[in-house]
C-alpha cells in the first residue's frame, strides 16, 4: 500500500488512495461513480445517480445540529490524463503511482489526480466520520467536468435540497475563491489537397519536448512556451528559408492543457540538409535562452526520418502556417477590477495535420463573458480566412464574485479563529463549475476552497501535505459553524 495511506489526516489519505488506484480520466469516471455509490449504500446514506451519471448522497445532521442551513459539498469525479513522453502508462486501466517527496505528494511521470481527488477524498471522509459536527450535508460529484462539464451541464432543477455549495476545487489554500472564468471552444476543421513528396528530397522528424504545460487557465500567464506556437513560428522561416513541405504535424491532446510537445514530419531539399540541421539546432538554442527561466528543460531537435509518400499541398500549407502562426494565444487582458487576475485569455491546445484533415482546437476563458465573446470571435476570424469550418461550442458562464456573500463572512471568521489571519479572497481564472450550477439555482450561496495543488493538469502535478490538514481542519470547522437557517 502507498505510503500515502500514513499521512494525517489518515481517513482523507486513505480515500485519496483508494481513489487513485482507480482508473477515471475524463469520461472514464464509471468505475469510480461505482465506488462512491458503493460507498454510500454501504453507510447506509441516502445515495441517488442522476440521469447523466452525477452521484449525490446524503447525510442527516448530527443530533442538535438539524437546523442548521443545508450544505452542498461539490467536487469532480474526473481527472487529466498526461504524461512525460518516455511513461508507459494507460490512464483507462493503470493505477496512479504516488510519490512522496518532501512536503509534497506527486505521481510517477504522470498527473496525480489530486484536482479533484482531494476534494473527493475529503467529501468522503465527512460522510464517513462518526464525531463531525454538522448540518444537513449533501455532497455532489459531477462527472466529465475536465473536458467540458458534461455533468452540471446535465443538472437538473429540484434535486438538490441545500442552501449552500462549497466547491472544493480550489487549488491554493488560505484563500477562498468568490469569482471563476467562463470558457468557449473554438474549433477549426479544413480539408486540404494531398501530392506525392517531392522527389531529391530528405525527410526529418522536428519534435518539440521538456515543456512543463500545465492548467489552460491557472498556470497561463506564468509565460511558458506553448508547443504548438513555437512550431508553427519555425514553420514559418523554414519554408520561407529551406522551402519545406509538411507530411504530418501532431502538437496538444487536451483542450484545458497548455500543450507540451508537438512532432512535424517535413521533407526538405536533400542538397540543404547540412543547413537545415543547423537551422533546427540554432532554433533549440534561441527558444532555450528566450524560455531559459519558465522552460529549463526545453528540447527542439530534428532527426532524419523515413520519406512519406505525400506533403500537403503548397497553397493549403502556405495558409495553414500563417493561420496557427498569428492565432492569438496567451493572456490577452488582465483585469481590471481585481489586481492580478487574468481577465480573459486562449489557449491553442490542439493542432493536428494528417491524412488531409487539418484541425485546431482553442479554450478561450474570460471572467466578463463579452470579452470571451469577442476573443472567441477574433479566433474565429483567423481561421475563417482561410475558409475552414469554424465552430464556437460547449460555452459556459463565469461566477461572478459576490462580496456580500454570508458564506464568505462565515467562512472568513471561521479561518481567523482558527488559523490566526485573514484569509485571502479571490477569484479565479479557471472554469469552476459553480457558474454552471448557479444558472439551475440561483438562490444558492456558493464560495470555493481547496488545499495547495501545483501545476495541475500536467505530470508535474503535486499536492502540499501540510496544506491538506488545514484544508480538512478548516472544512470541519466550518461545517460546525454553519448558521441556523
Amino acid at each position: 500500500m502507498s505510503t500515502i495511506t500514513n499521512l494525517e489526516p489518515k481517513p482523507l489519505w486513505n480515500y485519496f488512495h483508494q481513489i487513485t488506484q482507480i482508473p477515471h480520466p475524463s469520461k472514464n469516471e464509471k468505475r469510480l461513480a461505482e465506488f462512491i455509490v458503493k460507498f454510500g449504500k454501504e453507510h447506509g446514506l441516502e445515495t441517488i445517480v442522476d440521469k447523466v451519471g452525477n452521484v449525490i448522497i446524503r447525510k442527516p445532521a448530527t443530533k442538535g445540529m438539524e437546523n442548521r442551513k443545508g450544505i452542498i459539498l461539490q467536487c469532480h469525479l474526473d481527472m487529466v490524463p498526461q504524461k512525460n513522453s518516455d511513461k508507459t502508462h494507460d490512464f483507462t486501466k493503470d493505477p496512479i503511482e504516488t510519490v512522496i517527496d518532501g512536503e509534497w505528494v506527486k505521481a510517477n511521470g504522470t498527473t496525480l489526480g489530486s484536482d479533484n481527488g482531494i476534494g473527493v477524498a475529503a467529501t468522503l471522509s465527512v460522510l464517513s466520520s462518526k464525531d463531525l459536527q454538522h448540518g444537513p450535508v449533501e455532497a455532489l460529484f459531477t462527472i466529465d467536468e475536465e473536458t467540458g462539464m458534461a455533468g452540471v451541464f446535465g443538472l437538473e432543477p429540484g434535486i438538490l435540497r441545500g442552501d449552500i455549495l462549497i466547491n472544493l476545487d480550489s487549488e491554493d489554500e488560505g484563500e477562498l475563491y468568490v469569482g471563476c472564468a467562463g470558457g468557449i471552444d473554438v474549433s477549426a476543421v479544413k480539408d486540404y489537397t494531398e501530392e506525392p513528396a517531392p522527389v531529391g528530397t530528405t525527410c526529418y522528424k522536428i519534435s518539440i519536448k521538456g515543456l512543463k504545460g500545465g492548467h489552460s487557465g491557472v498556470d497561463i500567464a506564468l509565460g511558458r512556451a506553448n508547443a504548438n506556437k513555437l512550431a508553427f513560428r519555425f514553420l514559418m522561416q523554414a519554408e520561407a528559408d529551406f522551402r519545406i513541405r509538411i507530411s504530418s504535424y501532431s502538437g496538444g491532446d487536451l483542450r484545458n492543457a497548455i500543450p507540451r510537445e508537438s512532432n512535424i514530419v517535413i521533407v526538405v531539399p536533400s542538397e540543404r540538409s547540412s543547413d537545415f540541421e543547423a537551422f533546427v539546432k540554432g532554433y533549440e538554442k534561441m527558444y532555450r535562452s528566450e524560455f531559459a527561466e519558465t522552460e529549463p528543460d526545453l528540447s527542439f531537435t530534428g532527426v532524419k526520418t523515413e520519406m512519406p509518400s505525400k506533403v500537403m499541398n503548397i497553397h493549403d500549407q502556405y495558409r495553414f502556417i500563417r493561420a496557427v502562426f498569428v492565432c492569438p494565444n496567451g493572456v490577452q487582458r488582465m483585469s481590471q477590477a481585481m489586481k492580478g487576475l487574468v481577465e480573459t485569455s486562449n489557449n491553442l491546445a490542439i493542432v493536428r495535420c494528417k491524412d488531409a484533415l487539418f484541425e485546431a482546437y482553442n479554450l478561450t476563458r474570460s471572467s466578463v463573458d463579452s470579452s470571451k465573446e469577442a476573443t472567441a470571435w477574433k479566433i474565429a476570424a483567423v481561421f475563417h480566412l482561410i475558409e475552414a469550418d469554424v465552430k464556437l461550442a460547449g460555452g459556459y458562464p463565469g461566477w461572478k464574485p459576490n462580496m456580500s456573500s454570508p458564506i464568505l463572512k462565515t467562512m472568513s471568521n471561521v479561518y481567523s479563529d482558527m488559523f490566526g489571519k485573514v484569509p485571502e479572497v479571490k477569484a479565479i481564472h479557471a472554469g469552476l463549475e459553480t457558474g454552471i450550477i448557479a444558472g439551475v439555482y440561483p438562490n444558492l450561496d456558493m464560495i470555493s476552497f481547496g488545499p495547495t495543488i501545483r501545476f495541475p493538469h500536467s505530470p508535474d502535478e503535486k499536492v502540499n501535505i501540510p496544506s491538506v490538514a488545514k484544508f480538512y481542519d478548516f472544512l470541519c470547522g466550518t461545517l460546525k459553524s454553519i448558521p441556523v437557517k
